[in-house]
């Protein structure tokens, strides 16, 4: 029993350490590239509206990189779903975050590149950190952890709202759901404070944490049940 419950709480808990990771991507991509957002897809199609309205300081050619980017990542995380996740989800996951760990990891060593151009360094930082964003959700996605999108919290505090006490509700997982939004404001007040030094500081701390994440799958006991919710028991 105590292993049991010890499984149940694992991947949650690394769930939530990819979600202030999301919030160091943010503050990245954010404050450091140009006001996008290579995560936050909501806010990044925002972004690009306010571009196309001629919004000044904005840029309607970083914003739609930046959403290349995810979706080609999104495809795939979705590719590696369908492919290994049948065969094994312990396979599937390493393969999926350690994808996105090297794309952190590339994104870090772009922005201290020396390049003739700082553009081809910043669209490079986009493209990189978009990739391992977007494979991210749709691996997440497919794990389906209630709660626990990792990149989105609109629909985290609605239902924090929506079903607290005071709506009328009971208050499912509300530790889980408090729990993200202070992972995701932690990874971003952190990845603020690093941007003041450099801009690969806090892509390299993202990419520490995802590659801790990735190891800690890797001796999780609940991957070696091969237990995956879109796939049942797999060998």
């Amino acid at each position: 029993m105590m292993k049991e419950a010890l499984q149940e709480r694992t991947l949650p808990l690394l769930l939530h350490l990819f979600t202030a990771v999301t919030g160091m991507v943010d503050a990245v991509s954010y404050i450091g590239l140009g006001h996008i957002f290579t995560a936050n897809m909501t806010g990044n199609i925002v972004l690009l509206g306010f571009a196309f309205a001629g919004v000044p300081g904005l840029s309607a050619l970083r914003s739609l990189t930046a959403l290349a980017a995810f979706l080609v990542g999104a495809v795939i995380g979705g590719r590696l779903a369908t492919t290994l996740a049948p065969l094994s989800s312990k396979r599937w996951r390493m393969t999926a975050f350690g994808c996105e760990a090297a794309l952190l990891l590339g994104s870090t060593l772009a922005s201290i590149v020396s390049v003739p151009s700082d553009s081809t360094r910043l669209y490079a930082v986009i493209v990189l950190t978009g990739l391992a964003m977007g494979l991210r959700n749709a691996t997440v996605r497919k794990i389906a952890q209630p709660d626990l999108t990792t990149t989105v919290l609109t629909l985290t505090v609605t239902g924090l709202a929506a079903d607290s006490s005071f709506a009328g509700g009971s208050n499912p997982r509300w530790q889980r759901r408090v729990m993200s939004i202070l992972c995701m404001l932690a990874g971003s007040v952190v990845g603020a404070l690093l941007l003041r030094h450099s801009l690969a500081l806090p892509l390299g701390v993202a990419t520490a944490f995802t590659i801790c994440g990735m190891v800690a799958f890797y001796g999780s006991p609940r991957l070696e049940t091969g237990e995956t919710p879109i796939s049942g028991k797999v060998s």
